[in-house]
């Protein structure tokens, strides 16, 4: 049990880290401390909390800064989270509103908020669902023999891929394609949009399989990306700015651009029991991690679909003001997914 004095000095020790990077001493805590108390009494306060694994002296002569566990004690029981501002609420709402029908754009925008306001990383990912069919596909012109093919999911993914005909889109063509979409590929699972789909397609198309192939090879690429899980990561060159990461940064950055650790974690996290949860230094199970703090939080929109939301910085983020942000983007997204679902 920390006493309130321990307490008040390791509140001030973090908050100082936090504002200045720098260690603080004894004399600089008598003078920001309300009330009055020796330097001697306060040095051995701080030993007691340095053996409590709460503080660490990086020099013989220097002062104490956090460890990764005063900063889960900071945030548990110390921290008053900073008020968001009327304006901002209002701007983060209406930014989100906009694609409030489209799922993943959503989501994106809200990772685009995330690393806005926090100066950190802030990631969405779009879960994979094996149960995840096709519901419309359409195919608009775009001129001369180029043409547009967007597809639907019943997850309400949405994909699109500019394709080169080898004929124009005329009548005939728009029959054929239709007619082969509504008997082999509306309804058909992503995983099994394949090869030997487009091969059965002969039987339909006939003499103008050879036009339609362009299009069903695209459509196959189509359901492979949607069939996946999908990492959009926004605001990365954030990071090189958190001064307590060091030359770690370049090694996260790594992590974060080949993304698949990074999947991995957060299909980990969707699949426990908790709705959102904040993790710091050594609490991340991703060792490339390790240094930072992570934030996830999951939703299920659609027909079952599964998403998380998140963001990633150093362990010596402003806590107090990049907690309330994250909490409340979170929520946003909530309530309009709340909406949308009925």
């Amino acid at each position: 049990m920390i006493s309130e004095r321990r307490t008040a000095i390791l509140n001030l020790i973090v908050e100082h880290y936090i504002k200045t990077g720098e260690p603080i001493g004894s004399k600089t805590l008598c003078l920001l401390l309300p009330y009055s108390v020796s330097s001697a009494t306060i040095r051995n306060e701080m030993a007691y909390l340095t053996e409590l694994g709460y503080l660490e002296q990086r020099h013989t002569s220097g002062g104490r800064v956090p460890t990764k566990l005063a900063y889960r004690y900071y945030v548990d029981n110390l921290m008053q989270e900073s008020e968001i501002s009327e304006y901002n609420k209002d701007r983060i709402y209406e930014i989100l509103s906009v694609n409030s029908g489209d799922y993943e754009r959503l989501l994106s925008d809200a990772a685009k908020l995330i690393s806005q306001y926090t100066n950190c990383a802030g990631f969405c990912c779009m879960l994979e669902d094996s149960l995840d069919c096709i519901k419309g596909v359409d195919l608009i012109s775009a001129g001369g023999k180029k043409a547009m093919l967007v597809m639907l999911t019943v997850g309400n993914k949405i994909k699109s891929s500019l394709i080169n005909l080898p004929c124009k889109l005329d009548d005939e063509y728009r029959y054929i394609f239709y007619e082969v979409m509504n008997r082999l590929f509306i309804g058909k699972p992503l995983s099994e949009v394949n090869t030997s789909l487009v091969q059965s397609s002969l039987l339909i198309a006939r003499e103008r399989t050879f036009d339609l192939l362009p299009v069903l090879t695209s459509l196959c690429s189509l359901c492979s990306e949607a069939s996946q899980s999908t990492l959009n990561i926004e605001g990365e060159t954030n990071l090189l700015s958190h001064e307590e990461l060091g030359s770690e940064v370049y090694r996260l950055l790594s992590v974060l651009a080949d993304k698949k650790k990074i999947i991995s974690l957060i299909k980990d996290f969707s699949s426990s029991d908790s709705k959102s949860v904040m993790l710091i230094g050594d609490e991340n199970p991703l060792y490339d991690i390790k240094n930072t703090s992570t934030i996830l939080s999951k939703f299920t929109y659609g027909n079952n679909q599964r998403a998380v939301l998140g963001m990633i910085g150093s362990t010596r983020i402003d806590y107090k003001e990049v907690i309330p942000y994250v909490k409340y983007i979170i929520d946003v997204v909530d309530s309009i997914l709340e909406v949308q679902n009925g």
